[in-house]
């Protein structure tokens, strides 16, 4: 008997996907209802720790009265009433009439992160974050550049220039309501020094520092072992890790060390778990820290960061007004602005930072214990003779740049002006190749080593950068005319960071950022060729790096000024890099973000403390 398909069978199928249906709904409000109800008992549990905490200090208050001993944090009886000079700028944008709190501001990174931890990061993504929940003793008001006090309302430098004392401001508080002390100062600094703990970059940088002491709960030592030129800024500069947060991890430092989102400090804004974020979450979600100690509250709930790799899918989620941000290519910053809709809705800057870091191509001179064909200067100087870097910066970048010479902004007094890019010059590089032992043999194009091994490498680049893509594929040609094969190898981020770690790469273009004065000890010295350390490109140059280390140890800044000259024509002349360009700043803003302004650090899009706001009646996100 035929078995067929009736009406009741159809009405019990619909019956049972709508019972279904209805479990699927219900498991989703269910879930729903479970991380509200988490988030709920988080800031219960924060909340009753905070009244823990506020019944001590009153206790101690009220003792303190009695026994009269109570006095202005910072000096002087109306002391709680004046805004430490680091928030001048933050507080004056309170005052303005349409001030407001609240909304988010939405950013995106151009490549995904492999890591927030900090010190285990390494690149200018993890950077911009940690910067947001890390804070350090000092930072520089972004006007004068002078030095300001921060998590310190004080300090002195002793008459040999060896110690810097500290103080620090008190009722200080990470996001977790646990108080800042000395001896979170002391543990960061034994952290960091710490050689299981995989922080090479930052060792490189405290290699000076001979102790940190705590010399009371709210006053630290530091004590330099010899004259350090930077001694404020690195000092001042230390952001200051929680200890009752990482000190579990010195039992087990691998744990830290693969870490991905260990991140928790005493700034404005706080993960909302601070152990739990993962790089396949494609986003970083910042929130406001409801403890932060600051007398400027933090102007937005939320700070948001998408990972869109893709050019043109950044600007189409920016067209649609999911970014606040975006950062245009030469080739669009033309067409963007002719758009009368995108320009009438945007903020638009054009100007070239007072920090612009630099692009290069760097030069691997050790591969697997033997040196390479760019250990040798005249290969690497040929190199770049054939980087024709005017015409990337005309025909790729379309003016919006300008030529790298070295490390050290053209602006600067570090610079010496007498020095010029290497300029193309086709002749020049081939006569450079022949002394090196580089001649086509065979007939074949191809120039061969002695040994008749051609001349051919791989230049690994980001592969999802439209313009370096570009850039690398005219340097293809170039360098084909010299009898050159070079390959392009087109590289996830992630890939590229385990390459250099591993220095396992020919060549590779990459850019360094820059600040007001550049010590380049970390990326030239000798001593920095260890694994994971900033000289992945295995430079070495005894000459250099007692230059560098004179340079370091030189207070007086226009005689150091004369050393870093003599640095910089060193590096001219060795080219480790092929120094490609500074790029302009091409920036599009949503018009809702006010109080926007360039200072000598350039745009305080992202000073910190937090300066930008947008006022309530174009705020678009609700919590």
């Amino acid at each position: 008997m035929e078995k067929r398909f009736t009406s009741k069978d159809a009405i019990l199928m619909v019956f049972l996907l709508g019972i279904a249906l209805l479990v699927v709904m219900l498991m989703y409000q269910v879930d729903r209802q479970w991380n509200r109800l988490s988030e709920m008992q988080r800031a219960m549990q924060e909340q009753a720790d905070d009244m823990r905490r506020m019944r001590a200090v009153m206790q101690s208050l009220d003792a303190r009265l009695r026994a009269g001993a109570i006095a202005a944090q910072d000096g002087g009886p109306d002391a709680h009433a004046q805004v430490p000079p680091a928030f001048a700028r933050a507080w004056a944008a309170t005052q303005q009439p349409d001030h407001a709190q609240g909304d988010w501001l939405v950013r995106a990174f151009g490549t995904g992160l492999a890591t927030l931890t900090p010190l285990v990061s390494s690149d200018a993504y993890a950077s911009e974050v940690q910067s947001y929940v890390l804070e350090s003793l000092l930072i520089r008001d972004p006007d004068t550049l002078e030095w300001q006090g921060l998590l310190a309302r004080d300090w002195s430098i002793s008459d040999d220039g060896l110690t810097i004392t500290f103080q620090l401001r008190e009722g200080i508080e990470f996001s977790d309501g646990e108080p800042l002390t000395a001896a979170d100062v002391v543990f960061t600094y034994d952290f960091i020094m710490t050689d299981a703990i995989a922080a090479p970059r930052s060792r490189a940088f405290l290699e000076k520092l001979e102790t940190v002491k705590a010399l009371g709960t709210h006053e630290v030592a530091f004590t330099f072992s010899d004259p350090y030129f930077n001694s404020l800024s690195l000092a001042g500069g230390l952001q200051i890790l929680p200890r009752h947060f990482y000190a579990p991890f010195l039992d087990n430092p691998q744990r830290f060390n693969q870490s991905r989102g260990l991140l928790m400090g005493s700034g404005p804004y706080r993960l909302a778990d601070p152990r739990g974020w993962t790089p396949d979450q494609g986003l970083v979600e910042l929130e406001r820290n409801p403890r932060y100690w600051g007398p400027v509250d933090p102007p937005f709930n939320r700070l948001l960061w998408r990972v869109i790799e893709n050019d043109s899918a950044r600007l189409t989620t920016f067209r649609n007004q999911e970014l606040d941000v975006y950062g245009a290519r030469p080739r669009e910053f033309g067409q963007l602005l002719a758009d009368d809709r995108l320009r009438q809705r945007t903020h638009h800057f054009e100007y070239m930072s007072p920090t612009a870091g630099y692009a290069y191509i760097g030069w691997n001179q050790e591969r697997d214990g033997r040196p390479t064909r760019f250990a040798d200067p005249r290969v690497r100087q040929a190199m770049s003779h054939l980087t024709d870097v005017q015409r990337i910066i005309d025909e790729i970048m379309l003016g919006y740049a300008e030529p790298a010479v070295s490390p050290f902004n053209p602006r600067s007094p570090q610079h010496d002006r007498t020095l010029e890019p290497y300029a193309f010059d086709l002749e020049r590089a081939r006569a450079l190749l022949r002394e090196a032992g580089f001649e086509d043999r065979n007939g074949d194009g191809i120039l061969q080593d002695p040994e008749g091994r051609a001349f051919e490498f791989d230049l690994v680049f980001f592969q999802d950068n439209e313009d370096t893509r570009r850039m690398v594929l005219f340097l293809r040609d170039l360098y084909a005319r010299a009898g050159i094969l070079m390959r392009p190898r087109p590289t996830e981020w992630s890939v590229m960071l385990d390459l250099l770690n591993r220095k396992d790469f020919d060549a590779i273009t990459l850019g360094w950022t820059s600040g007001v004065e550049t010590d380049i000890y970390q990326m030239f010295h000798s001593s920095q060729t260890v694994s994971g350390g900033d000289n992945f490109i295995n430079y070495r140059n005894p000459a250099l790096d007692a230059v560098i280390e004179r340079a370091r140890a030189t207070v007086d800044d226009d005689e150091r000024m004369a050393i870093w000259h003599e640095a910089e024509r060193i590096l001219h002349e060795d080219q480790p890099y092929t120094f490609l360009m500074r790029r302009m700043t091409l920036a599009f803003i949503d018009q809702r973000i006010t109080n926007l302004q360039k200072t000598r650090l350039g745009l305080n899009l992202t000073s910190i403390p937090v300066e930008i706001y947008v006022p309530a009646i174009q705020q678009k996100y609700a919590r």
